[in-house]
Parts: C-alpha cells; sequence; structure tokens
C-alpha cells in the first residue's frame, strides 16, 4: 500500500493498493517453475539424456567415439539408478549420427556390464579399477565388430582401436571428476583447477556432438565454444579464460581437422576477453570481437570471415542475454572471483557470528547466573532479627518451660514480661558469655522457678544460634563474592563476543595514499591493511621487501605514518621472509602516550637467600600496567609461596580482563577457602593506565607508598585487611594523577617498619625519599634499600622488597622525518 506522511505520521493513501496476492502468485509461480525445473533435469534425468545424446554423436576424426563408455561407466558408478536413461541417450545419438557407430555402442554396453560384473566380483574397490574396465571393454568391442563387419583385423584397426580404448581411459577419469558438477546440485564448496579443467573438457566434448549442425550457415558448435569462452573469460579472468579456449578449440579440432585454427582464435579470444573484464560484459564481447576479426582472417581468409563474425556475434548475443544470477552462482564455484571472496567472507561471517553469539550466550547465562546470586544477598531485615530470636527462645523454652508446672502462669498469663526477662537474660550472656547482671538475676529468680536451668540453657544454646548467624553471614558474603565473579566473567565474555564480531572497516583511498607515500621515497611495498584509524588505537598490517636487517622498518616506516597520521606509530609486530617472494610481514600499531621504567631492590631477612616477599610488574593487553607487592605471613620459603602464589593467582585474573576490585575479592576468596591454617598475606597493587598515566591503588594489609613529584612527596594509602583472613571486605581505591617524571615507591613493612627508635615513620620515610637525587628507578630502589639497612647498622630484621616506578613519556626512538609533504588521512571513515 502506497503511503503519504502527514505531520510526521505516515498515513495510507487511500484508492491505491500494490498487487500483493499478484506478487505472492508470482513469487509461487517461480518457485514452481524454479522446482519443476530441478525435478525435471535432475530427479526425472533429463540433463542426463541431454549430455548422453549429444556424446552419442561426438567423434573424433570422423571414425572413433571414446565418450560414450566413459560416460556411461560414470553415471554406472554415481548415478546407477539414472543408467538406463544414459545407455538410451547415447545409443539414440548414435543412432542420429552414423549406423556404425550405433551398433558400437550397444556392443561396448553389453560388453561393458560383462566385463564390469566380473570386476565386481573379484573386487571391492571398483571405482580404482574403472578406467582399466573401460579401456578392456573399448579394445574388445571395437576389434569384435570389426571382425564381424570386415572379417578380419588388419594392422591399422588394431592402432584405430588403441588410441580409442586409450582416449576412453584417460576420460573415464576426467567424467568421474566432472559429471558430478552437472549431474547433481552442487554444494557451496568451490571448484579446484583440476575440476575446473575436467568440467571444460566434459562440455568441450558434449559441443562435440553439434558438429554438422547448420542454422543460416552458421556452425552450432562455434557459437557453443565461443559463447563459453566468453562465459568463462568473463567470470575468471584471462588465465581460465585462454585455458578454455585452448581446451575447446582442441577438442574440436580434433573432432574436424578442418576447424584446427578454432583452438588459436577461441584461446586469443579467451585471454583479450579476460584482459578486458574490467569493462564487464561489453569489454569480454569486444576481445571476442578482435580475436575474431584477428584470427579469422588468419584461418579462412577474407571470403569466410563475414560468417566467422556472424557467429561471433550471435555467441555475443546470448552472452549479453545470460541473466546475471547465472554467472553470480557460477563465478561463486571459481576459486579467485569477487563472487567467491564474497561467498567465502559471507561464510566466514557465519562462522563468526555463530561463535559471537554462543560467547554472549555464555555471557548472558554468568549473568543471569549473577543476578541470582545477588538476589538473595539483600540485607537482614528487622523483622527477620526478631524472627531469629523468637526461634531461639522457642528452643530454650521447649527444654525448660515445656515441663514445669507453671508454664500457663508464665506463657499465657505474662507472656511480655517472660518474654522480655528471657531476652534481657540473652543479651546479656551474649555480651559477658554469662548472666552477670546481679539485678536481673536477682529479679528472675523470683520470677522463675527453673532460673538457673533456663540461664544454663540460654548459655548452651547461645553458643549454637552464633555459629548459625555467622555461617548465614559467611554464605551472604560467599554469594556476593560469587555473583561479582560471574558479574565480572559476564562482562569479559561480552566484551569479547564485541571483539569477535568487529571486521576489517574500508579504508581503499587511505591505503591508496600511504601505498603513494611509501613508494614515493623508494621502498618496494606489497600491500597495506588498516584495519583500525581510530585515536590510540591504530592497526596496520603492510608486506614490504626486507632490508637486510638495516633497521628500515622502525627508522623510516615507522616516522612516515607517525607524521602521515599525526600519531605515534611503532612496529608491534615484524615478520622477515613471511611471504614466498621474500618480503616481511610488519605490523604497526599506535604507541602508547606513557611508558613505565622500573627499579627493584630485594633482601631476606638476616641476608637469606630466599624471601618472603614477592612481586611482579606486568603490562597488560588494556593498556594498563601493573605493579604488585605481596608479602608473605612470617619469613622463608613458605612465606615466599605464599605471596608468590597470590601474585599468580592475581596476574592470570588481571590479564583475563576482569576489574581490578573482582580480581583482588577472588584472590582473597581463594586463599581464605584453601586452608584451615592461619597463613595471610599482604598485596599491595597499582594498576597505571598507559594512556593518561592515571594510577589506581588498591592496598590489602600493606603500608603506604609514595608519588615523588619534584621535591614534593605525597603519601597514597588505604585501610584493608591482610588476605585470607575473612572472606568478604571492601577494597578501597585510592585514585591518583601522576604526570611525567613522577616516581612511584612501593615497599614492603620490613623496609617502612624498619626504625624501631623512630616514632614518625612516615616522615621519616618521606625525608629519605626527597633525599634521594636520581631519577633513574633502579638507582632510587638501591639508595632507599641502602640507607634502610645503614641506619640499623646492618641489621636486617625482615624481608626488604622495593619497587620504584618512573612514569615516562613515549618518545619512539626515531622521529617523523618529513621528506615529502603529506596528504591529510581522515581517520575517522573512507571518502
Amino acid at each position: 500500500m502506497l503511503r503519504r506522511v502527514t505531520k510526521g505520521v505516515i498515513e495510507p493513501v487511500r484508492g491505491w493498493t500494490l498487487p500483493t496476492k499478484a506478487m505472492s502468485l508470482t513469487t509461487s509461480t517461480t518457485e514452481k517453475v524454479k522446482k519443476g525445473t530441478n525435478l525435471l533435469f535432475y530427479q526425472w534425468g533429463l540433463l542426463i539424456f541431454v549430455v548422453g545424446f549429444l556424446l552419442g554423436r561426438a567423434m573424433i576424426l570422423s571414425e572413433i567415439t571414446p565418450f560414450v563408455l566413459p560416460f556411461v561407466a560414470a553415471i554406472y558408478v554415481l548415478k546407477r539408478d539414472k543408467l538406463g536413461i544414459a545407455a538410451l541417450a547415447v545409443f539414440a545419438g548414435a543412432m542420429t549420427h552414423i549406423l556404425e557407430s550405433s551398433w558400437f555402442v550397444l556392443a561396448s554396453l553389453l560388453i561393458f556390464i560383462i566385463y564390469q560384473k566380473v570386476v565386481e566380483k573379484f573386487s571391492d574397490n571398483t571405482t580404482k579399477l574403472l578406467p582399466f574396465t573401460v579401456f578392456f571393454t573399448s579394445i574388445s568391442a571395437r576389434i569384435i565388430l570389426t571382425f564381424f563387419m570386415q572379417g578380419q583385423v588388419t594392422n591399422y584397426d588394431w592402432m584405430m582401436a588403441g588410441v580409442e580404448a586409450g582416449l576412453s581411459f584417460i576420460l573415464t577419469m576426467i567424467f568421474l571428476q566432472s559429471v558430478p558438477l552437472i549431474t547433481a546440485k552442487r554444494s557451496q564448496q568451490p571448484l579446484k583447477n583440476e575440476e575446473i579443467v575436467c568440467l571444460i573438457i566434459l562440455l568441450a566434448s558434449v559441443m562435440t556432438g553439434t558438429i554438422g549442425w547448420m542454422v543460416y550457415d552458421l556452425t552450432v558448435e562455434h557459437i557453443l565454444a565461443r559463447y563459453l569462452v566468453l562465459l568463462f573469460a568473463f567470470v575468471a579472468g584471462a588465465a581460465i579464460g585462454s585455458t578454455v579456449g585452448v581446451v575447446t578449440g582442441l577438442i574440436l579440432s580434433l573432432a574436424s581437422v578442418a576447424s584446427l585454427y578454432q583452438m588459436s582464435l577461441l584461446a586469443f579470444a579467451g585471454l583479450l576477453g579476460g584482459l578486458l573484464k574490467e569493462g564487464k560484459k561489453l569489454g569480454v564481447s569486444i576481445g571476442l570481437l578482435i580475436g575474431t576479426l584477428l584470427i579469422g582472417l588468419y584461418g579462412e581468409g577474407s571470403d569466410q570471415v563475414i560468417v566467422t563474425v556472424m557467429e561471433s556475434g550471435v555467441a555475443i548475443a546470448i552472452f549479453l542475454l545470460t541473466p546475471r544470477s547465472i554467472i553470480s552462482k557460477l563465478a561463486r564455484y571459481i576459486p579467485g572471483t569477487v563472487e567467491h571472496s564474497k561467498e567465502q567472507q559471507q561464510y566466514l561471517r557465519k562462522i563468526r557470528d555463530v561463535t559471537a553469539g554462543r560467547v554472549e550466550q555464555f555471557s548472558h547465562l554468568f549473568q543471569t547466573l549473577s543476578n541470582s546470586f545477588s538476589a538473595t544477598t539483600a540485607p537482614v531485615e528487622a523483622d527477620d532479627t526478631e524472627k531469629e530470636v523468637d526461634y531461639f527462645l522457642s528452643n530454650v523454652t521447649e527444654k525448660t518451660c515445656q515441663a514445669c508446672f507453671k508454664k500457663d502462669r508464665c506463657w499465657v498469663s505474662n507472656f511480655s514480661k517472660t518474654y522480655e526477662s528471657m531476652s534481657k537474660i540473652m543479651n546479656d550472656v551474649e555480651k559477658n558469655g554469662e548472666l552477670r547482671d546481679s539485678m536481673l538475676k536477682a529479679e528472675w529468680k523470683k520470677y522463675c522457678v527453673k532460673h538457673e536451668k533456663v540461664a544454663q540453657v540460654i548459655q548452651q544454646e547461645l553458643g549454637q544460634f552464633q555459629a548459625n548467624q555467622k555461617l548465614k553471614k559467611q554464605v551472604l558474603e560467599s554469594r556476593k563474592l560469587v555473583a561479582d565473579q560471574l558479574l565480572g566473567v559476564s562482562r569479559v565474555m561480552n566484551d569479547f563476543a564485541k571483539e569477535i564480531q568487529k571486521e576489517k572497516e574500508a579504508h581503499y583511498v587511505q591505503e591508496e595514499q600511504m601505498l603513494e607515500a611509501l613508494r614515493g621515497v623508494g621502498l618496494e611495498v606489497g600491500h597495506i591493511d588498516i584495519f583500525h584509524l581510530e585515536q590510540g588505537n591504530i592497526e596496520i598490517e603492510l608486506s614490504i621487501a626486507d632490508d637486510g636487517g638495516h633497521g628500515q622498518f622502525e627508522k623510516v616506516i615507522a616516522p612516515m605514518l607517525s607524521d602521515i597520521l599525526g600519531e605515534t606509530i611503532i612496529i608491534k609486530n615484524e615478520e622477515r621472509n613471511f611471504y614466498p617472494n621474500g618480503y616481511s610481514h610488519v605490523s604497526f600499531g599506535s604507541a602508547r602516550k606513557f611508558v613505565i621504567e622500573t627499579g627493584v631492590a630485594t633482601v631476606a631477612k638476616g641476608g637469606a637467600y630466599v624471601s618472603g616477599d614477592s612481586y611482579s610488574t606486568i603490562e597488560l593487553g588494556s593498556g594498563k600496567y601493573a605493579i604488585a607487592i605481596s608479602d608473605g605471613m612470617g619469613n622463608g620459603e613458605r612465606a615466599h609461596l605464599e605471596s608468590n602464589e597470590t601474585l599468580q593467582l592475581l596476574q592470570k585474573i588481571l590479564q583475563s580482563g576482569i576489574e581490578e576490585t573482582v580480581a583482588i575479592k577472588s584472590v582473597n576468596s581463594v586463599l581464605s577457602l584453601r586452608t584451615t591454617d592461619e597463613i595471610f598475606s599482604t598485596l599491595d597493587l597499582a594498576m597505571i593506565d598507559l594512556q593518561d598515566a592515571n594510577a589506581k591503588f588498591l592496598k590489602i594489609g600493606s603500608i603506604p607508598s609514595f608519588i615523588k613529584r619534584g621535591t614534593k612527596v605525597t603519601k597514597i594509602e588505604a585501610s584493608n585487611l591482610p588476605m585470607g583472613i575473612i572472606q568478604e571486605f571492601d577494597v578501597d581505591v585510592v585514585s591518583e594523577q601522576m604526570k611525567p617524571g613522577d616516581l612511584l615507591i612501593m615497599m614492603s613493612d620490613g623496609i617502612f617498619d624498619a626504625p624501631k627508635h623512630v616514632e614518625n615513620k612516615e616522615m621519616w620515610m618521606k625525608r629519605i625519599i626527597s633525599e634521594v637525587t636520581s631519577e633513574d628507578p633502579q638507582e632510587v630502589a638501591d639508595l632507599i634499600l641502602e640507607r634502610v639497612i645503614r641506619d640499623e647498622k646492618g641489621s636486617i630484621e625482615d624481608d626488604m622488597t622495593i619497587v620504584v616506578a618512573r612514569v615516562k613519556r613515549n618518545m619512539p626512538k626515531w622521529a617523523a622525518i618529513p621528506l615529502y609533504k603529506p596528504r591529510n588521512v581522515e581517520k575517522k571513515k573512507a571518502q
């Protein structure tokens, strides 16, 4: 129904209706015609009959028919239910051509069935032996037929029978490859080069069956051969086009020696047509006309050139009328074509979308599980607390008041007073461990005849009540931790699904500009692929001639790309001699705006070999730099294993992409549930963003860190218990914006708590840091450690570890070299 837009609302226009029923009827009719065609050609075997009929007429050198037996044998193996149709077709084709040929077809079919049954009786691999069966069948049939018709067999007859059998042997192997391509609906798999050649041989053999057919002095086989060349040259280019021309022309010239020049014409036309395929159908047609004029004058002279040109004209007309859908369908099976590439990309895109969809499903599953766990972690309300107290007092009453003779007086007549008194006793016992309130004890003694027993039962039941309360709290805390972990995994998987679905964007103009710029300075660049051009996330790959190890990629190309894009570009990966032609594969990407230089100094207690402290400095794939120090409880190997395992767990979780606070809670959960021994460890973690130098500090039982900016020293601290003591805790995150040149000093408690005589250790440490004049991280770490040990007169009372990190702007080794005037490359989208 046609519509008009009125005031932003789409309204139907009355009086106009699209023929919806007619459209659906047309679609239904088209589907029925397509279905009927498939039924007629493939299921009923009309296509096999047509091919068999033409092959039955096909002859070589006007004497031998090597196409019949291979075709029937291939049908016998591949589609035995259509054997009768194939046999009838080749016999009918032979009957319409030469009577002697029909007798040979009939004899060869009968002998082939006999030989094949004998082979099947003694061998299981009949397909492998099929060419040999056809070879002996052809010789036997030809010799027997010649003997009955001539009464003798000459040497010439033996020679021609051998040639015919040899061709049949080869054609059998070819037809086994090519017959399935036309007798069955093809899947989406591309054709191999061998399959393409076999298909061309089969089609050319079928065309041989049209020899002698004339339409207004125009030869049918010439028209069909040129149409075939046009079709393949347009679809697959010059290489396949010329191959089709050579093969088709060769087979036609064998069938008719007078058509020998056709091989040159078709091959040249296929070559020209393939070279002019960028001109679409018109360009390929012009290629055929040029080839026809040049070779036609050479082959038949000027007298017959008009007929030859008319034959080419008819072939061109049929080619121009060929629907685009048929050409596209054929192109999908030819490797190297645009349609085949699109088909492959569509298949890969489908696989990618299916994979991303499955990952998203898992992400939603984990999010749903996280929500289900979160729903059960709501805080306990006052009503729930009162109910738990009621249950507690009910248990006490059941063990004390149930058999008391004053039960009715206490719980019926004076319920409120009894309940209030027992609640007060419960609170006092919970607070002091026993009933100590003398006034409450005296009042309860006067009121209850079993006052001592009630107090004892309350004291006994209270321990179990508190244990249950603690267990419930731990369960709630564990559920909350599991919910956070599941939510973290869900986010990571969701981000991964989005990353899978990212495609290479089209940056054709930018790629050409970069190619022109790089080749303009004499670099041998094969190709450039731009994957991303977003600020801070540039990804470029190129193939280039190997520079012999002179650093050309880093010294020339990276600075030029930086100059073109206005952003620092560095080499991400380099693979020399990656391509068969010796070219190297180089990946370039955006450089981080900041880099971190670190220095570490550590010493074990008493100068031992194994320290209980562990440290780690890693650059995460998300553009962050992590610095961590863990101090295991105590000293020695066991403390070292504890702290090292803490950092290993943390590193693996952070590298998976899970957020920092969830990662620390996960590590704490593992440490607290892993063992019943009181083995704890501290964690001091700093996460520095390499794009904006923003730092996050997460301190679990660790001492303060310090940031030195010039002569100013700032303390960074947060209060959290060591890991493994409790299962649930809130991680305090402290953020600090760092600047280039800042020094971050992180240390274990062995250094901070070393001086026993210093009261204000914070000011003492700040003074030591401010007195260090060096800016080299390693030198700063060594100097501070040495100063602390000297102040203690060489005594090392605890494990000592200090990590110093310096924030620097990332300046590449080679700056941009403006050797040319770069064009403005648009980063956002392709022009």
